[in-house]
């Protein structure tokens, strides 16, 4: 595990527990966190031991979205400077999109601007039923630019709409029924439900949870393309049936004994 950083890392089992580190900020992103969350999401992409990785918050907050001191900075700098800031978040949020492996969002507390970000960049999300939600941006004057194309694949462009404008704050009950979290619960059932997902997940095969997520993101066609799409998802199919993974996970079904890959 590491400590005395802005973000800190923990692998068990198969799963590594990756948490925004500044409760006393908030665990609001500068360009320190967000470095040192990319560098995590490496390091897990790269480990075979790290099968799922868990995003959460230390103390009661998820994240407050952008560091104001920073934020503040930033209204004195140029146009250039502003934009290798801002590039800061693109490149973890793209980092989390097209993760190889499954992530979840553990979101234990509230969560603003870029943590909305965050959130949508995760595969599965489960939030504390208390938690306040909000696109804060146009009430400073500016647009949650960076995290609307990962947001807007969630949401669509009706709730964007919304919600860009307004600034409205949210609750857990609105994020789950405008797409972005997939569960709300008590406090007390957030670990458990996390871990029963996690439990699903690592009875996967990794190889094919990879070729999952890219199908999810690759077969979103307009109609007219439909076609074309599905013959390219059968070769993808094909492909994937001969392998050793596809060739165990067959065996172990027909045998009724548990694949390589799990872990309990």
């Amino acid at each position: 595990m590491t400590s005395g950083s802005p973000v800190t890392t923990a692998v068990s089992g198969g799963v590594a527990q990756v948490a925004l580190n500044r409760p006393e900020k908030r665990n609001a992103l500068d360009v320190a966190t967000l470095s040192a969350l990319g560098a995590a999401l490496a390091q897990c992409a790269a480990d075979v031991e790290v099968r799922v990785v868990q995003l959460t918050g230390a103390g009661n907050v998820f994240c407050a979205g952008a560091d104001l001191t920073e934020m503040q900075a930033q209204a004195q700098a140029s146009e250039e400077e502003n934009l290798a800031h801002a590039r800061n978040l693109a490149k973890v949020l793209i980092a989390l999109d097209s993760f190889p492996k499954p992530t979840l969002a553990r979101v234990n507390g509230d969560g603003y601007g870029g943590a909305l970000g965050l959130i949508a960049a995760c595969d599965i999300v489960v939030a504390v039923e208390s938690a306040k939600f909000a696109f804060t941006e146009v009430r400073l004057g500016i647009i949650p630019a960076v995290v609307s194309p990962f947001v807007l694949g969630k949401i669509g462009e009706s709730a964007a709409l919304r919600y860009f404008l307004t600034a409205e704050t949210m609750s857990a009950a609105t994020l789950k029924q405008i797409g972005l979290a997939h569960e709300t619960v008590p406090a007390e059932q957030l670990d458990a439900t996390c871990g029963g997902i996690i439990e699903a997940i690592l009875k996967g095969a990794p190889g094919a949870q990879a070729a999952a997520k890219a199908l999810v993101r690759d077969a979103q066609q307009a109609p007219g393309q439909r076609g074309v799409a599905a013959i390219d998802m059968a070769t993808r199919l094909a492909k994937l049936r001969v392998q050793a993974e596809a060739q165990e996970g067959f065996a172990a079904f027909f045998a009724k004994r548990k694949a390589r890959w799990r872990l309990d």
